[in-house]
């Protein structure tokens, strides 16, 4: 009976020490935790190097997706501004959240992206209301739920898909 007691007891310990491996602080022995992560992104959280013009590098965090638009300009801009209704050409670089892959490139393909009537434009919610504000010669996170991207899935994006937009404001008319 004293076996099984501290052989529970043995358990009980491993299962609280594995419940702190998503904790902050590094483990003694270097691994990684692959538990699904509790808190959610947050703007700050995104690392985005690379200049103006040029593709970006984006690291993705290791934090839960959140069901918020996120905006955050990386580089505030000089130009004009878009507004709702404007036209904003802009660059962008596509990251998908779960698999941390560039999906698409419009600085590798070296043609700025026309975005015609913003607000209304046929592009995602989450570009229409994520571009409102960008200035030409600024860079801006986007960082879109699936609600304000491709939902249920569509053009080469998994279901439930979280996009990170890299977005260079080229310029505004």
């Amino acid at each position: 009976m004293r076996n099984v007691l501290i052989a529970s007891l043995a358990l009980v310990a491993a299962a609280g020490l594995a419940g702190c491996a998503g904790s902050a602080q590094p483990s003694a022995g270097g691994s990684s935790s692959t538990a699904t992560p509790t808190n959610p992104c947050k703007a700050d959280d995104f690392k985005v190097s690379g200049d103006f013009g040029k593709a970006p590098t984006v690291e993705v965090p290791n934090c839960k997706p959140t069901e918020e638009l996120i905006i955050k300009d990386l580089v505030p801009g000089t130009g004009a501004e878009v507004k709702a209704g404007s036209t904003a050409t802009v660059n962008y670089q596509l990251t998908t959240f779960s698999d941390k892959k560039v999906l698409d490139s419009s600085f590798k393909r070296g043609e700025p992206f026309p975005v015609e009537n913003v607000g209304q434009a046929r592009v995602i919610d989450g570009w229409n209301e994520g571009i409102i504000g960008l200035k030409e010669n600024g860079r801006r996170l986007l960082v879109v739920p699936p609600a304000k991207g491709y939902g249920q899935g569509g053009n080469g994006i998994q279901p439930n898909e979280t996009l990170i937009f890299v977005i260079d404001g080229v310029k505004v008319s």
